[in-house]
């Protein structure tokens, strides 16, 4: 079984640790790094081996798993580089930060990461994207594991990252808000705050369902709950005159350009 440390473990850290204790991950096999080391408690109560000292944290690791913020990212790389060994995988989460860049600090054939998981790992439904530099075939599906563990991870091209973190991480946001003025219309509607949560979230799982296991276009769906002259086409036709559409996709391409131009 190999063993994976996180170093800078906070929230994300925790809940991919969560995720591989539940799969089967051994305990003994996983390290935390943070340097508030009373943090992580609750982990080392899991039997995690937890440290404040970072090269402590990937001595021995075969996956290291970088879980800081990118304007800390070269200190840390300074730090462990001299103590990496050339099959050791490094995996950073933070977004923004090219393989290019953190190769910088590491010896030119080092495997190299760049993962973007989203905050659904929380409960294991994250859409992790991965995009590597170096790493071999079996390499790749170790880590993917890893980031199966919280949900599901596809491997994209690295050019791609900017545009997964939009879609996959900002994208929480932004179906969060639709449910939110869901559960709003369902208020006014007559129903109490509660309920009209439970019915659009239940709905709303229950929609994303019909296309992952369905795997039929979203369109396909609508279809079979637009009637003629029916009051769901009628909906529809109001919003998209309201630019509902338009909207979105604007907001999506919104947010790429401000990541574009960090």
């Amino acid at each position: 079984m190999q063993t994976i440390a996180l170093v800078g473990c906070g929230n994300l850290g925790s809940a991919i640790i969560k995720g591989l204790l539940a799969s089967g991950q051994a305990p003994q096999h996983i390290r935390a790094s943070r340097r508030s080391l009373w943090a992580l408690q609750p982990l080392s109560e899991l039997g995690v081996q937890t440290f404040s000292d970072n090269l402590e944290a990937i001595q021995g690791a075969d996956i290291i798993i970088l879980g800081l913020k990118p304007y800390v990212m070269p200190k840390v790389l300074a730090e462990i580089a001299p103590k990496l060994g050339p099959q050791q995988i490094l995996v950073s989460l933070a977004s923004g930060l090219s393989l290019e860049s953190l190769g910088q600090e590491l010896p030119e054939e080092q495997p190299l990461v760049r993962a973007m998981p989203n905050t659904a790992a929380d409960v294991s439904e994250s859409l992790s994207c991965l995009a590597q530099k170096n790493c071999s075939l079996q390499q790749q599906k170790a880590v993917g594991r890893i980031f199966e563990a919280v949900g599901e991870a596809i491997w994209i091209e690295e050019e791609l990252m900017e545009a997964a973190t939009i879609l996959g991480a900002c994208g929480v946001a932004y179906v969060l808000r639709f449910i939110r003025a869901m559960v709003q219309g369902g208020i006014q509607l007559g129903f109490d705050a509660q309920t009209a949560k439970k019915i659009v979230t239940q709905t709303t799982k229950g929609a994303a369902e019909l296309l992952l296991q369905g795997g039929k276009h979203p369109e396909e769906e609508i279809d079979k709950v637009t009637t003629p002259r029916g009051c769901t086409i009628v909906g529809l036709n109001e919003m998209e005159h309201s630019g509902f559409s338009s909207a979105l996709i604007k907001g999506i391409l919104a947010s790429f350009e401000a990541i574009e131009k960090k």
